[in-house]
């Protein structure tokens, strides 16, 4: 699968991880309800080139996986702000 990594050039493997850190960063940094949102631009910068179509959970059970996400940052970043800022448009 990643075969190519092999016959790239220093110049080019050093391209590709800066190219890939930028991704990874720019999701990272995402804030409020940009983290949930659907990401095919970070998967974008994998060498597959798929279009996966994501297995979309009805209402309820998105809506209790919204919850366990939000329980999880409690959990795992309970210094972080919080904010009662609106996040929709």
């Amino acid at each position: 699968m990643d075969d190519d990594l092999h016959t790239m050039s220093r110049e080019d493997l050093i391209a590709e991880v800066e190219r890939l850190r930028a991704g990874i960063r720019q999701h990272r940094d995402a804030q409020g309800h940009d983290l949930c949102w659907y990401h095919p631009a970070l998967w974008s910068l994998l060498p597959e080139k798929t279009d996966p179509v994501p297995s979309i959970p009805n209402w309820p059970n998105f809506l209790q996986g919204c919850v366990r996400f939000r329980k999880s940052l409690d959990e795992q970043a309970p210094q972080a702000p919080r904010t009662d800022e609106d996040f929709m448009p």
